[in-house]
């Protein structure tokens, strides 16, 4: 299936282009016309029509082509193509023959939801622009209560997308503003029974904040007063309670720090506005609800721990027991206490759980909470009714209003203990919010531009253009540019690297980093969502939020486990229960003064309570969570659980050759003349020629050239080449006119009237220059010393022959042996001329090479591997080789740095190191035995525990489980699935002297 173009992440088309070598190096000339074959093949035809839709319910390949093939079968369809991944179609139609609801309409009668997407408008947004929101919903405690929640949301009117995390708690919804309003999802959520807040949202014209310095209701309308005075303020609510003041303003009107500084100003620093981080609210939540489980659990315990000593020990001590076998009206002393103790737990400690039930029902599904709620109502109102019946009848059936108090007891224990370990999946994210720095200090300028001072602001309310000061030791707070000052900033809590980096003035630095020597002056270039490490936080986060493939299967055991496990229960009541009345077993195996009925309600209860939903639910999830996070600590962020997943099965990696296996940094290492020429008027010629292009060959041409001419250092830094690139040109080269890039080819331009040609054999053949034996002979020496030859013509002659070398990158061979001991085939594929790329492979030891391959012909590539089912990944630099990333199975971009926002890869490899190719498949395949360990372990776990609690073995081995234990049992299944996950936390990358069997003497 060819890629959307939506999903390529392209490079601007450049109106220059070029270099030459042999095919361009064909390899490099990739850049320049990224999308040649696919404007042509994907073109609109005059009078047609393209429209995008949305297709929900595609679960593989099967499914896609279905679509496909149902929209093809439509008369007036003229091309279908279907993104499984992106549950989009793209559809190309004579609007003459078809409608839009035509197409919507076929698709559905494939048996898939439809909905088609609004065209943008002229000025580029789209007419029906959508929001996307992150909710905090509390009270879900299985996967059962995901689905509701997501089923409730996904009915919303104007709702388009809505996904829920178990682990996280968190539900991300993309909406239309116009149709429906956050208050209504967080309505919607509340109604179905669970809690629902917003976290944040991508609203750009909105801001919360904290507030102090309010002590009355004068001073809150005092501050009211203030705010409806600004110019730009559209609407604002002010909760007094929680003083948080939210404004929605106009952005082209007012800015952020402009409203702070206005209040602020106007109250003469009466109140103090702090931005509320929504990460900062959303860990104290999280840190509330593992506080308030932790004071349920105690209260609990305090209440349970008395019940359970009157059964067990005050029996044997006389004194006690005497004063509980004192009568106090129809029941003993010791009845009363358990009673009253028991019923605190029950409906006030356990009221959670209740709740949590009846909406479960209400929803049309089922939970953990209902089994809790039916085995300790079972156990509570047996109980109660076994003492009315001895108040009546004079006979006294035994009570278990201590497996009442003690199964609740246990399963808030395991709550608790879940709460902590859950939050101990997220430190990633934690970790990485850490990172950004509170405060930072911004330099005042006048109107002139001189700085005047300096002062201390709140880190989120930084904006473009801002002159920022970064002291030694401290933190950068935003992406952007130095602008005076040099200092070495260590990168690696964000790139994994961990040598400093050199910064000097025009060098980027990014938020996040430390700066370890100088002071520094930078310009700030990207703010909030822009920056690296909140594109690095996002990747993150729709990672955990994805969900993979094999959880489906949980899924769907989550919806009928319950009434499942409801139905073993009934039997194993009616089994018990029926053979005592026919004496298949001995009265001796009944409780003292206890029935058939009692000892089959046991059973059931224990059948009930013992069975764990929430085992199966977060087998998944947690280890996605934690996988997620190591690989961020790393420099490897994963997109998601699917590409996690598809990665530990990978069999073919396709690495692309310049930039991935090689350094990327091409320097002239050869060159000659093959005319009377001299060679510094040669070298001047063709520098001139090249000097249009933004090609990374004809740079090195022009750099080696001026490097030639003026005697540079070599090492001179690439800004300082680019401050003074305008000068050298003027100063030295010959004018050019005529000048065009020609892909795959080369370049060629006019010097004084006289054509120039430079690039490969295929420009030279097309142009009708005749290649001389002897000159071939070198070229050809250059190729197959992976060196490439490019070609040089003046005035209808070829005159000379540069030779360009791009070196190896230091792991490239080793990286590559690596994979071929996991079991993985390496490939290499390029545009390059197939000597090269041979000499290439050969040195790094990659057998299967396909050479000469223009950028959209990888993708065929990619695709001529997965024919036979085969996992392919596609290793590349995310720009040229964009289509290729987007058709493989699993994209890799690599040495991302600062562009880490790859559309089209599912891996981002932060570092530009080949080791972490191998670091990542390693790490899909670590997690994903994990996730295999916990499914095996949550289904053995119910597999055995329950015929255990309903007795199977008692016959044969006396084992009997009370109630309270099976609870405990249950609560204990649930975190050791969890805490099972966060032993990835204790991931190390594979040593290759390990993977290699090299023995270290």
């Amino acid at each position: 299936m060819a890629p959307s173009l939506r999903d390529l992440q392209l490079t601007q088309v450049s109106k220059s282009g070029g270099g030459g070598g042999d095919d361009g190096g064909g390899e490099d000339l990739e850049d320049v016309r990224l999308l040649d074959s696919y404007e042509n093949s994907e073109g609109v035809e005059e009078g047609m029509r393209t429209v995008q839709v949305r297709v929900t319910g595609m679960t593989c390949a099967a499914c896609s082509n279905s679509v496909e093939g149902a929209l093809q079968s439509v008369n007036g369809v003229l091309r279908a193509s279907v993104a499984l991944l992106q549950n989009r179609a793209d559809v190309v139609f004579d609007p003459r023959l078809v409608k839009d609801e035509d197409i919507k309409n076929a698709i559905e009668d494939a048996g898939f939801e439809a909905e088609v997407i609004p065209e943008p408008s002229a000025n580029g947004v789209k007419q029906h622009g959508t929001l996307s929101g992150q909710f905090s919903i509390g009270g879900m405690t299985c996967a059962a209560c995901v689905n509701s929640v997501e089923g409730i949301l996904k009915g919303l009117p104007g709702v388009k997308r809505a996904v829920v995390a178990l682990a996280t708690s968190l539900g991300e919804v993309e909406y239309d503003p116009t149709v429906i309003s956050k208050d209504d999802i967080v309505n919607a959520i509340e109604d179905a029974g669970f809690e629902a807040s917003l976290v944040q949202s991508s609203e750009q014209d909105k801001i919360i904040l904290g507030v102090a310095g309010i002590f009355g209701e004068i001073d809150a309308q005092v501050l009211e007063a203030i705010i409806s005075n600004l110019k730009g303020v559209r609407h604002f609510r002010l909760d007094r309670i929680a003083r948080e003041l939210e404004i929605l303003f106009d952005p082209e009107v007012v800015t952020s720090r402009s409203l702070v500084d206005g209040i602020e100003g106007a109250s003469n620093g009466k109140f103090k506005l702090q931005v509320a981080n929504p990460y900062t609210r959303m860990t104290c939540k999280d840190a509330d609800e593992a506080s308030n489980m932790f004071r349920l659990f105690i209260s609990s315990l305090v209440l349970s721990v008395p019940v359970f000593l009157i059964r067990v020990v005050c029996p044997h001590i006389p004194l006690l027991y005497s004063l509980l076998l004192w009568r106090c009206g129809p029941f003993e002393m010791g009845d009363w206490l358990k009673w009253a103790l028991v019923s605190v737990v029950q409906f006030v400690i356990g009221k959670r759980f209740y709740i949590a039930a009846a909406r479960a029902l209400r929803n049309g599904s089922t939970n953990m909470d209902v089994l809790v709620a039916l085995g300790t109502s079972a156990s509570y109102f047996y109980s109660v009714c076994a003492l009315l019946y001895g108040a009546v009848t004079g006979f006294w059936s035994p009570t278990y209003f201590e497996t009442s108090a003690m199964l609740i007891t246990f399963v808030l224990l395991g709550k608790y203990l879940e709460c902590l370990a859950k939050g101990k999946t997220s430190d990633a994210i934690k970790k990485l919010i850490e990172l950004a720095p509170a405060t930072a200090l911004l330099l005042v300028k006048d109107k002139g531009g001189r700085c005047v001072g300096e002062r201390e602001i709140d880190a989120l309310l930084i904006q473009p253009g801002d002159t920022l000061k970064v002291l030694p030791g401290t933190k950068v707070p935003a992406d952007g540019m130095v602008v005076w000052g040099s200092s070495y900033v260590n990168e690696s809590m964000v790139t994994g690297e961990a040598i400093p980096v050199s910064k000097e003035v025009n060098t980027l630095v990014i938020g996040g980093t430390i700066n370890l020597h100088g002071a520094l002056h930078i310009q700030v270039t990207k703010v909030g969502s822009d920056t690296v490490l909140h594109q690095i936080i996002n990747l993150v986060e729709t990672a955990q939020m994805s969900k993979a493939p094999i959880q489906k299967f949980a899924d769907f055991v989550a919806s009928i486990f319950v009434p499942t496990v409801v139905v073993l229960s009934l039997l194993t009541f009616l089994g018990w229960y029926v053979a005592g009345a026919f004496g298949a077993y001995p009265e001796q195996w009944l409780p003292e003064n206890g029935n058939h009925f009692v000892f089959a309600l046991m059973f059931s209860i224990s059948v009930v309570v013992i069975a764990c939903p929430c085992a199966l639910g977060l087998a998944t999830p947690t280890a996605v969570m934690v996988a997620t996070g190591v690989g961020a600590n790393n420099g490897v962020l994963i997109k998601g659980g699917d590409a996690l997943e598809r990665a530990q099965k990978v069999k073919y990696v396709i690495f692309d050759k310049t930039g991935t296996l090689t350094q990327g940094k091409a320097t002239v290492t050869a060159v000659k003349v093959f005319t009377g020429m001299d060679r510094g008027d040669f070298l001047k010629l063709v520098a001139s020629a090249e000097a249009s292009s933004e090609h990374p060959l004809g740079k090195a041409i022009v750099e080696y050239a001026r490097h030639f001419h003026f005697f540079d250092e070599p090492s001179a830094t690439n800004d300082a080449t680019k401050q003074s690139k305008e000068p050298m040109i003027s100063g030295w080269l010959f004018d050019v006119s005529d000048f065009s890039a020609l892909p795959g080819r080369g370049i060629q331009c006019s010097i004084d009237g006289k054509l120039i040609l430079v690039g490969n054999r295929k420009l030279m053949t097309e142009s009708g220059i005749d290649i001389p034996t002897h000159v071939e002979n070198f070229v050809v020496e250059l190729e197959e010393s992976a060196k490439t030859g490019i070609l040089v013509a003046y005035e209808g002659n070829l005159v000379g022959v540069l030779g360009v070398a791009d070196p190896l990158k230091r792991e490239a061979a080793i990286v590559i042996e690596g994979l071929g001991k996991m079991g993985v085939i390496p490939v290499m594929v390029t545009g390059d001329n197939w000597r090269t790329a041979q000499a290439v492979a050969k040195e790094v030891g990659i057998k299967d090479v396909r050479a000469e391959v223009m950028p959209a012909g990888k993708a065929d590539v990619v695709r001529s591997f997965q024919k036979d089912g085969s996992i392919v990944a596609m290793v590349g630099d995310g720009i040229n080789d964009s289509p290729a990333l987007a058709a493989s199975d699993v994209g890799m971009a690599i040495g991302a740095g600062t562009d880490i926002a790859i559309e089209a890869a599912d891996y981002v490899l932060m570092r530009n190191n080949l080791e972490d190719v191998i670091t990542a498949v390693d790490l899909s395949r670590k997690t994903f035995t994990r996730i295999r360990l916990n499914y095996v372990f949550a289904m053995a776990y119910n597999v055995i525990a329950i015929p255990i609690a309903a007795g199977v073995f008692f016959p044969s081995l006396g084992i009997m489980l009370p109630p309270w234990v099976a609870g405990a049992c249950m609560a204990m299944s649930s975190v050791s699935v969890v805490c099972s996950s966060l032993l990835l936390r204790r991931y190390r990358k594979p040593r290759l002297t390990a993977i290699l069997e090299i023995v270290v003497e």
